[in-house]
């Protein structure tokens, strides 16, 4: 809303100084430090609101060291999240642009299935929440509107030839080229990889001439997987005081250096990348995000004052899915999500073979002492902060390496 006002005032009244509004780089800062305050100073009024409700976590017994210690710690402290970022975000951000429409839609969406599994879970006494199918509809849900916006809006448009040279000289005649063209496609990025776009709609070559217009058949479902794939790993990876918050701000941290050469056409040309038009503006989003993030981290940390519940992990793992498909680097989100995979790995591996030895042998065997994996470690005898301080650098070294990618194929 601030953008509108700055931008009436520098363009129509010409106001001295209000141009700087029209700076990514300087409403990117704007929405960090005041996302910060807000989850920060803010997020102590939500805990007391909620601790005053008796909105505490009930803790199943599993066995793990200083578990019994966490219950009725509060919980839903996604909220501290969800409003720490909003409110930047309609401060700071181009409200007109399509991304920062999905990401807003995405965590409103995504908050309200994960505050409906935690009401449901402390105000109806059921320890399962929500109903497993009923958030996979969510999730699905949310992965056909934004596929389904992504694909049919004129507006998400890329440019994938943004390091050709228009003029070039041969040795009698100067070539000038056609312009390189803004156009829509389902093209992603493939790290490691010279010349590395993929377009999804290669996938239905075989169906003949015209199949390009088929490619939201592969596209919207590709989208769907991702947002539930992602939304789970972050849900599964919530387990520990400050693992799931800290992980998450390292990961959207690279996201927001990908948003921001992505959506610059000099740095994208610069660093011979897809060049994604309006995307820059999520930079907007992603520093309110990681701000409410690091903010909420101040109560999160051992020992946890307040828990983010699944409105808050849920919430996360939509915006991280959301971002990185907008940005097409979805296929790196093995790499800078890979904490979130090794959880839902644990997690998968843990029950398949399980079930396999238990028809196999008559008794069910087991890989990891407990799953997710940081419950294994717990097992261990490896204290919650070691644990996840050693996960927070495992997230660091992934995080780089996904940056890398932007020269190094």
């Amino acid at each position: 809303m601030l953008y509108y006002l700055f931008e009436y005032l520098d363009k129509t009244l010409d106001v001295p100084g209000t141009g700087v509004f029209q700076y990514i780089t300087f409403r990117s800062a704007l929405a960090l430090m005041l996302s910060l305050l807000l989850s920060t100073i803010y997020g102590k009024r939500i805990i007391n609101f909620l601790r005053s409700q008796q909105v505490g976590e009930t803790v199943r017994e599993l066995g793990l060291a200083g578990q019994n210690e966490k219950a009725g710690t509060p919980t839903m402290g996604g909220l501290i999240i969800i409003f720490a970022t909003l409110v930047p975000v309609l401060l700071f951000a181009r409200l007109h642009n399509i991304y920062i429409v999905l990401l807003i839609v995405t965590t409103l969406w995504m908050g309200t299935i994960g505050f409906i599994d935690d009401y449901i879970k402390i105000f109806k006494k059921d320890k399962q929440g929500l109903k497993g199918i009923f958030k996979v509809i969510g999730q699905v849900g949310l992965g056909i509107i934004v596929g389904t916006v992504l694909y049919f809006n004129p507006a998400v448009t890329v440019r994938t030839d943004t390091g050709r040279s228009d003029i070039y000289k041969t040795t009698n005649t100067t070539v000038v080229l056609p312009a390189p063209v803004e156009e829509k496609s389902t093209a992603t990025t493939i790290p490691f990889v010279k010349n590395n776009e993929f377009d999804y709609a290669e996938i239905l070559a075989f169906t003949g001439e015209g199949y390009e217009k088929w490619a939201w058949l592969i596209f919207i479902p590709v989208v769907i997987f991702i947002i539930t794939a992602v939304s789970n790993g972050a849900n599964l990876t919530d387990g520990i005081d400050g693992l799931a918050a800290g992980t998450s701000a390292i990961s959207v941290l690279a996201l927001g250096i990908f948003t921001f050469v992505s959506g610059n056409i000099i740095f994208s040309n610069y660093l011979n990348i897809m060049y994604i038009p309006n995307s820059g503006e999520m930079t907007v989003f992603i520093s309110a995000f990681v701000g409410a993030l690091i903010g909420f981290l101040w109560y999160n940390s051992f020992p946890a004052s307040v828990f983010m519940g699944d409105t808050g992990s849920l919430t996360i793992g939509g915006i991280i899915a959301v971002l990185a498909i907008a940005v097409r680097k979805e296929i790196l989100i093995v790499l800078f999500g890979g904490i979130f995979l090794a959880e839902s790995a644990s997690v998968i591996l843990q029950v398949a073979y399980f079930k396999y030895t238990k028809k196999r042998f008559g008794e069910g065997r087991r890989i990891f002492l407990m799953s997710p994996l940081h419950h294994h470690y717990q097992k261990k005898g490896y204290h919650e902060s070691k644990i996840v301080t050693r996960f927070w650098i495992v997230a660091i070294m992934l995080a780089i390496l996904s940056i890398v990618t932007l020269k190094l194929r």
